[in-house]
């Protein structure tokens, strides 16, 4: 049997989140973008779980826990950045975001997502989006950009059910 993979494991998750923080730094750094207090604390927040968080969400904890009166305008322009520069995924399903644990080079999103606890699994599989494009072009669809969605159950929550 395979191990589970770390989202789906209990582990010391503040590990995650310096990590995450660490690679923005670098990368903003590298490519000379400002890595604002505010994209970094929105990165933080996405990063708190592995579960998706709406950009209302990450709101609601600016407000209340921060103290900050940010404008849901100005975290949609944060998650933009973080959006735009790899740092984050978008989860169209649940209309939420997720950090990204591969934001040093460019790849498309292959997530699953369970039902049960909501967390959501990033694989990084280049077979699945190859045969992806080679289907699209067989068709004569050129594939711009891919987010591959599945839904189902983690093994915590099978093994709870």
């Amino acid at each position: 049997m395979t191990q589970a993979p770390l989202a789906s494991r209990p582990h010391d998750h503040s590990h995650c989140v310096n990590h995450a923080l660490t690679e923005a730094e670098t990368i903003c750094e590298r490519q000379g973008l400002r890595l604002t207090a505010l994209r970094k604390r929105v990165l933080e927040l996405v990063w708190q779980s592995h579960k998706p968080l709406g950009a209302y969400d990450i709101l609601g904890v600016l407000s209340e826990a921060d103290g900050r009166r940010a404008a849901p305008p100005t975290v949609y322009r944060a998650l933009d950045f973080l959006l735009e520069h790899g740092l984050v995924h978008r989860i169209a399903s649940l209309n939420a975001f997720i950090g990204c644990n591969h934001p040093q080079h460019a790849h498309q999103g292959q997530f699953l997502i369970c039902r049960g606890c909501h967390a959501a699994i990033e694989l990084e599989q280049p077979t699945i989006s190859q045969a992806i494009i080679a289907e699209a072009a067989g068709v004569g669809f050129a594939v711009e950009s891919q987010m591959v969605e599945v839904v189902g159950l983690c093994a915590g929550c099978r093994e709870a059910a």
